[in-house]
């Protein structure tokens, strides 16, 4: 996977389970290579590592950031 598809990836799913649920997600769980190759991406970095002082705390378009031991896992709560 490259780092553009897997950012258009996340969009889409924050996109679509905004628009399924009415709301915006509670949690992404982000398997540590796919935040690897999203950190790769200087759009999702610069907000991710602007959004908190202490990594464990760090935020995506105002939504918690999990970091998984799945290799690629991207997913919603």
């Amino acid at each position: 996977m490259t780092q553009t598809s897997i950012f258009d990836k996340l969009t889409q799913l924050i996109d679509r389970y905004s628009h399924e649920h009415g709301a915006r997600p509670q949690k992404i769980l982000i398997g540590y290579k796919a935040y690897y190759h999203l950190m790769s991406n200087s759009s999702f970095a610069t907000e991710v590592t602007d959004s908190a002082l202490n990594p464990n705390k760090r935020k995506y378009k105002k939504i918690k950031i999990k970091i998984t031991k799945d290799d690629y896992q991207l997913e919603l709560e």
